[in-house]
């Protein structure tokens, strides 16, 4: 597996991360062969949030790894806190007791990346940056960054948090991509002008933040996987055609096509099954031509100027 830098940290990490949102899905069994393959194609970036199963996703991999200090210094560990049911909270209060149970569940003495689980309107950025200063003097967390959050919200937490923001999870797939369309349609009048994140894409690249994008094969907001669809025929016809040439999977290409934005992103798988997390992991081997990467992005419906 290629790797990379995660944002401006010194930490290599693999240029796709394996999500582990639906790992409660698997029974022990299961869950043990997943996690255990996953180490075996390199994949050893895993990413969670306290969320996921109510917690149960983080103790059901602590369990299906076997953790110990060997197993774990083979692995990076990312969790995400600050959704609470109702409402969103990044109080210090909340974010040092988030770890914790973190802590707990994956059987850890620290992570290696926590985030900010999706923007909270009462932030205040002061708590947030004490919660850092205690996480990270006390060696439970050593690095940090957000989710789902645009560059005015990024620029308030800088004011105040020391640490650097290495990554921005964010939701991204060639099916979803208003980030790289508004940029494509300055100026425009039309749909695909709108600039909903305030330009989150070249901020991040500006300060070297690593954009982590999360449903790489999602259309809507989790309403299907584009792959395979009826519903995007010309999308997967030039999908096809192009993995023919490479001799691999839709799939593969579905992750090779954001690995291909110079962005040097890294898209967060989710699926559970072991044949296509390898096919996601092949991507890597794999460079799009800029003829290719456009042929897909006009096959899912976007539009050139």
């Amino acid at each position: 597996m290629r790797t990379m830098r995660l944002g401006v940290s010194a930490l290599e990490v693999p240029v796709v991360a394996v999500g582990c949102m639906r790992i409660n899905r698997l029974d022990k069994l299961e869950a043990e062969r997943f996690v255990r393959t996953s180490l075996e194609l390199g994949a050893n970036f895993f990413d969670h949030a306290d969320i996921y199963g109510g917690g149960a996703c983080e103790e059901i991999f602590a369990e299906a790894v076997g953790m110990n200090a060997s197993v774990r210094e083979n692995m990076i560990l990312q969790s995400k806190c600050g959704i609470r049911k109702g409402m969103f909270d990044f109080s210090k209060e909340h974010i040092l007791q988030s770890v914790d149970g973190i802590l707990k569940r994956l059987k850890t003495d620290y992570l290696d990346v926590l985030l900010l689980h999706r923007p909270d309107a009462l932030v205040e950025p002061e708590e947030v940056a004490e919660a850092f200063d205690l996480l990270e003097s006390s060696g439970k967390v050593r690095h940090f960054g957000v989710s789902n959050q645009h560059p005015m919200q990024i620029q308030l937490l800088k004011k105040f948090v020391k640490q650097p923001l290495v990554a921005n999870q964010l939701q991204l797939s060639i099916t979803n991509a208003t980030m790289i369309s508004s940029g494509i349609n300055v100026n425009m009048e039309n749909e695909a002008a709108v600039n909903r994140d305030g330009g989150v894409l070249d901020f991040c690249r500006l300060h070297d933040i690593t954009i982590q994008p999360w449903s790489p094969f999602q259309y809507g907001f989790f309403e299907g996987v584009f792959l395979g669809s009826e519903k995007f025929p010309e999308l997967n016809k030039k999908i096809d055609e192009i993995a023919a040439k490479y001799e691999v999977s839709n799939t593969t290409i579905a992750i090779a096509w954001l690995l291909r934005h110079p962005a040097r992103m890294q898209p967060v798988t989710g699926t559970m099954n072991i044949e296509r997390l390898a096919d996601c992991c092949k991507a890597s081997d794999i460079t799009l031509t800029r003829e290719e990467w456009y042929e897909i992005y006009r096959a899912a419906g976007n539009v050139l100027p």
